[in-house]
């Protein structure tokens, strides 16, 4: 299993399986409350909208929003490959969600229409490699093309490109100052400007980084690393950013649930 639990503000858990299917479990007892089943192994971790709709991503190219209380498919959405990124919601119920055909796709959270695409130079690859939301609604997602994006949220349109030394399968966090956060399989950390693209600085460890950044209260930035290392790096972020969607998870508990 590579999908990771989200939890709905009733206590209920919802997570992906290999079997092709998502299951919603009351977090107190344990029992099943229902599945939904899929045409592939469900990889990708489930978001939660703030009207209860549960939002996953599958490896038969679909992303899929089913209704949080009872198992009901609302909508289903087509990409050109595998789903394995988890899916990001803006303060306007919009969905972003990566696919293995490369591109990110934006789709309206209640319709499942397609608002636009943003084409990249390769898979956004991983479950690991999620996007993430600025305060000001700026997209941020990795791809193997070895290169970070920043993209309008509302248009689709680029505005600007950060290059790593390796593929990028880690999932950006954005700090309290704007800063985003991200590994590379080139072995490092990146602190990169959110408005601007410009590199702050860069964190080497021993090994390819697909962890994604946690964000402390007072500043330090932990990611793990292929080294077996946990590292704590000193920053002047304090916390996450104030935005929809800061991190994979949402938060730093991985709730995976909308405010």
């Amino acid at each position: 299993m590579q999908s990771s639990p989200a939890i709905g503000s009733d206590g209920t858990v919802y997570v992906g399986s290999w079997d092709k299917k998502l299951y919603a479990i009351n977090g107190k007892s344990g029992v099943k409350l229902w599945e939904f089943e899929t045409g592939g192994s469900v990889r990708s971790s489930p978001a939660i909208g703030s009207d209860g709709t549960v939002y996953v991503g599958s490896d038969d190219n679909k992303l899929y929003a089913i209704n949080g209380k009872t198992g009901v498919k609302l909508w289903e959405f087509e990409t050109g490959d595998e789903v394995w990124s988890s899916p990001a919601i803006g303060s306007d119920g919009t969905v972003y969600v990566g696919s293995k055909d490369k591109k990110l796709y934006a789709i309206n959270g209640k319709s499942g229409e397609k608002l636009w695409e943003f084409q990249t130079g390769f898979s956004i690859y991983g479950v690991k490699s999620s996007p993430a939301i600025g305060s000001d609604g700026t997209v941020y997602v990795g791809s193997d093309d070895e290169k970070l994006y920043a993209i309008n949220g509302k248009t689709g349109a680029k505005l600007w490109e950060f290059e790593t030394g390796d593929p990028v399968r880690s999932s950006p966090a954005i700090g309290s100052d704007g800063t985003v956060y991200v590994g590379s399989h080139d072995k490092k950390l990146y602190a990169v400007n959110g408005k601007s693209g410009v590199k702050l600085w860069e964190f080497e460890t021993g090994w390819v980084v697909t962890s994604t950044p946690a964000i402390g209260p007072d500043g330090p930035v932990y990611v793990g690393s292929g080294d077996g290392k946990l590292y704590a790096i000193k920053t002047d972020s304090k916390g996450l950013a104030k935005s929809p969607w800061p991190m994979r998870g949402q938060n730093v508990r991985h709730t995976g649930r909308a405010k």
